[in-house]
């Protein structure tokens, strides 16, 4: 059974920092890409940054240079450092998994709430 629990978000004022954690359990991690989303009330769900097998990284324009994402697959974790935090950035963070044979999976999902 996969399962994807992310941790680490809380209000924050605007331009502080949060570091987002989501551990993986159910699945070969180091063959997994690893991505994370964001969901803000009454919006789609959008891509944040995500990071393949290989450690090549792709990011959102509204979050590059201030977000970085890591993974430990000796840990099976994966991280969302997000600095210079901003009023917009106020969502429900997720963590999904992708596995080689076209599985997808989701975490629960984190808040994160930047106030001005």
């Amino acid at each position: 059974q996969v399962r994807l629990v992310e941790s680490g978000g809380g209000l924050v004022q605007a331009g502080g920092s949060l570091r987002l954690s989501c551990a993986a359990s159910g699945i070969i991690f180091r063959f997994a890409s690893m991505g994370w989303y964001r969901q803000a009330p009454g919006k789609q769900r959008e891509m944040v940054a995500t990071m393949t097998t290989g450690g090549s990284t792709n990011y959102a324009d509204s979050v590059k240079g201030r977000f970085t994402i890591s993974r430990d697959n000796a840990e099976n974790m994966v991280y969302l450092q997000m600095n210079n935090l901003r009023p917009e950035d106020t969502a429900v963070y997720y963590c999904n998994a992708g596995t080689p044979i076209g599985g997808s999976y989701w975490g629960q999902g984190t808040q994160v709430t930047v106030s001005s």
